[in-house]
């Protein structure tokens, strides 16, 4: 018996998903939760703790699939509802641009810098800033906000995994703070 979420439109069974992880590459969208101050400077970053698969922890962005029919707007919205809860009030960019592409390869990261064991991703990269109050939701332990210098700092890159210290960078270099 299936779970409403595996027959939803757009949903794969986990069978089926580990299939199409093997022949194509999968379209993903991350974003750098931000709080800012009134001329758009980015004052916090947040971070989110997560446990994964091979039982250790890591902090990460939030990050997840975009599903067939769905636009980037709704699943940037429901990505960022999804991991800081439904009262984080997200303010979605006006034009879906992300400020860069990022490529995840199943190999060692020599390609790309980025890596992601279970496939070949594709992933659209984005600043948001967050002006509601955030919890962790679904699989989300905890939310970090750290100021942009802490977030840069190795101790924290350390403890993230396949090169999402990378993307923070490359996020808090677009908005203007140098590493």
């Amino acid at each position: 018996m299936s779970s409403s979420t595996e027959t939803a439109q757009g949903w794969l069974r986990p069978e089926e998903l580990d299939d199409v992880r093997d022949r194509v590459p999968i379209v993903y969208v991350e974003a750098l939760p931000v709080r800012v101050d009134h001329l758009g400077a980015v004052e916090r970053v947040g971070l989110l703790l997560r446990h994964r698969p091979d039982g250790t922890f890591s902090r990460a962005v939030v990050s997840g699939r975009v599903l067939y029919g769905e636009t980037i707007r709704e699943a940037l919205w429901r990505h960022l509802s999804k991991d800081l809860g439904p009262e984080a009030l997200p303010q979605l960019p006006t034009h879906p641009a992300p400020f860069t592409v990022v490529e995840y390869f199943p190999d060692d990261g020599r390609r790309s810098g980025f890596t992601d064991p279970r496939q070949h991703a594709v992933s659209l990269a984005y600043i948001v800033p967050v002006d509601g109050e955030c919890s962790p939701a679904q699989d989300t332990l905890d939310l970090a906000w750290l100021s942009p210098g802490e977030a840069l700092m190795e101790t924290v890159a350390a403890d993230m995994s396949g090169g999402q210290d990378r993307l923070v960078r490359l996020a808090l270099a677009h908005a203007g703070i140098a590493p």
